[in-house]
């Protein structure tokens, strides 16, 4: 009997050995399952997307779709910022190998239509691994159709053209702060474009092609999947373009005339809502070009041979001129500030309209040293009413005036007022301020701060912060939310939101702000007290209060001393629609005219309120003065008799020279509808001609304004005036057609006028 546990003479595996061995080839079958089980999960469920995308992008090519980015448009609908179809030219590399087209023959070709450089796109031409090469972005149609022909002509497949948009600003350099500007990929870089870059832009589509294993586009439709793109929103904006473009002017003008080194800025709003009506900063910039600067500032970079220091002077320049002054910087307000500090008072109760205050000069409170602070005025004002201090800036009167409110109180007024808080406006970059802490400046036994404080010295605050105060100060006492975002409309036209005027809160009564009203109207109205004189408009009752204030940190820095002039002005006083503030960033001493907000910053505003308030549709109501002296409109003249005509120009306040002999008018001088000074003489001829010789226009600049119009009236030459000044001190300091100047007899010479008395020329 055998024994089967024992192993077999000829060799043969055991059946022990067949179990082991079918086992073994079990658990490794198993395990090698269990590996591929493992590989397949992680490759089809935790690396499924990345193995589909690398799948997709071998298998088919994606072209984005711009979507239509909103439109930006002011108030009454004008089109600030648009887009329209442009398209972007590249090379296909690849395509041009593939297809055995000559890199020369399209180099030499796009060289001469898009003016780019050949030697650029040979090299662009033979990076032969690439299908995408960019040679011009945002081409205008004519000369994408050029490039179209061009393409058609030699059946090139390795030029391409693809749709783009590009952003187009009507009014060019217009608001340039506020609508700000988007980059190469239409994404918002400044101001609204920036600020509302996701409303604007919307939602982008694409089209996704199959390709062929070349890569090339299988050009059959089921081959191909198109995703619409989701127009952007539009957006309604507070700014009126009108009364933006007559800010703009005027503003420039004052930069012109005073030699304002550091800039200007304005910014005008309705008091009652909130809206921003115009916000300008200088110099402006084209939005359509906005990386390109001044024909100045391009020659200086242009002298210099370093290419580095070129391209940093240029980055410069380019922020210099992108920087929104009116938002983004901080200043001492100086005398423009004293309103709020009489509002404080009166609301307190602790001034009344027969309070009156003694300035000697000077005043020293607890903390100074020395004979303490001075007034403008260092030989005094003498005793005053309380009208009479806001009227001379009186500074003795307005820091007696902030003792009685206390530090306590004022500084609750600061916060209520808004100075320690940002506006929120709309754009980026926004200022905020710089004010004691409540310790420090509600110390007892030192009150410097509060003294300074009282007429608007040695803290910060930004321009929006005054104005918005101001507009409380006049519209019953409530601060307002200023916005510059009207409305929301989607790209069909429907009105996705609408701003609503949102109320702060009310830092003074409606008692406070009618008495403000009054006593800021008599600071521009008074020609013999008012130290705003130069703002007044024939026909409007204007409010407002001079400033004239120092750059302090760059004083203590280097000990030179910089001025900032504004004025900001309230219109009409007896029912504000619009609040409007000028700065002229350190203006030159040496233009002809005094470094002060009287002198300079006043008559900015008012000849901005001149264009303005009609423009609003603000009827003028003259009084008798003002009719007797405003400018006068030349009638028709010619046919009448010589009575007949004589009666006519004294209806005009308008007097007469007579040439010749004769029944009847035959010519006049200046012709009908000409506008000129009352009381010029106008010619008139009786059977002559007026000569054809040309007169040599006078300098006209420093006279008084009766004198140069005799002088002009001489010579047969006309005087307008832009600004309307009762004062006979007035002086001109500009006039619109040069000196030596050959012109016709009949011309009008317009002039610029302003107060040249102590009070308007001091710096307050």
């Amino acid at each position: 009997m055998s024994d089967n546990s024992s192993p077999r003479r000829d060799g043969a595996p055991t059946k022990l050995m067949l179990s082991r061995t079918l086992v073994l080839l079990i658990v490794c079958g198993v395990a090698a399952f269990i590996v591929l089980a493992a590989q397949l999960y992680r490759i089809q469920i935790i690396d499924h997307a990345r193995y589909e995308s690398a799948a997709i992008e071998q298998q088919v090519r994606e072209t984005a779709i711009d979507s239509g980015r909103g439109a930006i448009y002011d108030r009454g609908g004008g089109i600030l910022a648009m887009s329209a179809t442009v398209d972007t030219i590249y090379l296909s590399p690849a395509e041009i190998k593939m297809y055995g087209e000559g890199p020369e023959l399209i180099a030499r070709g796009l060289s001469e239509i898009l003016d780019v450089d050949y030697d650029r796109l040979i090299e662009l031409a033979g990076d032969t691994r690439s299908w995408y090469k960019t040679v011009a972005r945002k081409v205008e149609q004519e000369l994408s159709d050029q490039v179209r022909r061009f393409k058609n002509e030699y059946d090139l497949k390795g030029v391409k053209i693809e749709t783009d948009s590009k952003r187009y600003y009507p009014y060019g350099a217009l608001a340039s702060h506020v609508v700000g500007f988007v980059g190469f990929e239409n994404r918002g870089l400044a101001g609204i474009e920036l600020s509302q870059d996701s409303l604007l832009t919307g939602a982008a589509g694409r089209v996704v092609r199959a390709k062929n294993a070349y890569g090339t586009d299988m050009l059959y439709t089921k081959y191909e999947d198109y995703y619409d793109a989701e127009d952007g929103c539009s957006v309604v904006l507070t700014i009126d373009a009108g009364i933006q473009a007559f800010v703009e002017k005027h503003l420039a003008q004052a930069v012109a005339d005073y030699g304002a080194r550091g800039g200007a800025a304005a910014i005008a709003m309705d008091p009652n809502t909130g809206e921003i009506l115009a916000l300008a900063s200088l110099g402006n910039f084209n939005l359509n070009d906005f990386q390109a600067v001044s024909p100045e500032k391009a020659a200086e970079i242009g002298a210099v041979s370093d290419p580095e220091q070129r391209q940093q002077m240029l980055a410069e320049a380019q922020q210099e001129q992108w920087h929104n002054k009116a938002v983004e910087d901080m200043y001492e307000p100086g005398s423009t500030f004293k309103p709020i500090t009489m509002a404080m008072a009166l609301e307190e109760g602790v001034v009344t309209r027969d309070s009156s205050f003694y300035c000697g000069g000077s005043f020293a409170v607890p903390g100074d040293s020395g004979e303490g602070r001075h007034c403008w005025r260092r030989q005094g004002h003498g005793m005053q009413t309380l009208t009479q201090c806001l009227q001379h800036s009186c500074n003795v009167a307005l820091i007696q005036i902030a003792q009685r409110v206390g530090a306590e109180k004022f500084y609750e007024y600061i916060d209520a007022f808004g100075f320690r808080e940002p506006t929120g406006i709309e754009l980026s970059g926004e200022a905020g301020s710089l004010w004691w802490n409540s310790e420090l400046f509600c110390d007892p036994y030192n009150q410097t701060q509060l003294a300074a404080a009282s007429f608007g010295q040695t803290f910060n605050i930004s321009p929006l912060q005054l104005v918005r105060a101001m507009s409380a100060v006049v519209n019953g006492g409530y601060v307002m939310q200023p916005y510059l975002v009207r409305e929301v409309r989607d790209s069909a036209g429907n009105v996705v939101s609408r701003a609503e005027p949102k109320v702060l809160r009310q830092a003074v009564s409606e008692r406070t702000s009618q008495t403000m009203r009054e006593m800021l109207e008599a600071v521009v109205g008074d020609m013999s007290e008012g130290t705003g004189k130069n703002a007044y408009v024939a026909g409007y009752r204007i409010g407002g209060k001079t400033g004239t204030s120092t750059d302090t940190v760059r004083e203590a820095a280097t000990g030179e001393k910089e001025y900032i002039v504004s004025f900001i002005g309230v219109a009409p006083a007896d029912d504000p629609k619009i609040v409007l503030l000028a700065l002229i960033d350190n203006p030159d001493p040496s233009c002809g005219v005094a470094v002060s907000g009287g002198a300079m910053g006043a008559p900015t505003v008012g000849a901005m309120l001149a264009d303005i308030l009609p423009y609003m549709g603000i009827e003028p109501s003259y009084t008798d003065r003002e009719r007797e002296s405003i400018d006068r409109s030349v009638p028709s003249l010619t046919g009448l008799s010589l009575e007949q005509a004589k009666q006519a120009l004294v209806r005009q306040n308008l007097g007469c020279r007579v040439i010749g002999e004769g029944d009847a008018v035959t010519a006049q001088i200046p012709a009908y509808g000409a506008v000129v000074a009352a009381k010029s003489e106008v010619l008139l001829f009786l059977g002559s001609e007026p000569s054809a010789d040309l007169e040599e226009v006078p300098d006209l600049t420093d006279l008084p304004y009766d004198i140069a119009r005799q002088r002009l009236g001489y010579l047969a030459l006309f005087l307008s005036a832009e600004n309307y000044i009762s004062d006979t001190g007035a002086l001109i300091t500009r006039q619109s057609i040069p000196p030596g100047t050959l012109v016709e007899h009949g011309t009008v010479v317009r002039v610029a006028v302003y107060s040249n008395d102590e009070a308007t020329n001091a710096q307050v």
